[in-house]
């Protein structure tokens, strides 16, 4: 199954987060399938940066995201 999730980038005690799309049996930081996006919680506000084109084709091919990814879409507006 594919899964929208998070893959943490940055340095120590200093997390930036890219939204990747990636089989569910690979590790957290391991080669994914495309990257459509990123987070930054440090910033403020927090940044949220997705493409929401590609967002939408993955979720209609039926990938499903994390629940902290499913937040993010909800605050950038890409699903309801």
């Amino acid at each position: 199954m594919v899964k929208i999730r998070l893959k943490r980038m940055g340095a120590h005690k200093k997390p930036f987060y890219r939204v990747v799309v990636a089989d569910q049996r690979s590790a957290r930081d391991a080669k994914n399938i495309e990257e459509i996006g990123y987070y930054n919680p440090l910033t403020e506000p927090a940044t949220i940066n997705i493409d929401a084109e590609a967002a939408k084709k993955w979720l209609a091919t039926g990938a499903q995201p994390s629940d902290t990814v499913k937040a993010l879409f909800k605050k950038a507006g890409i699903i309801e």
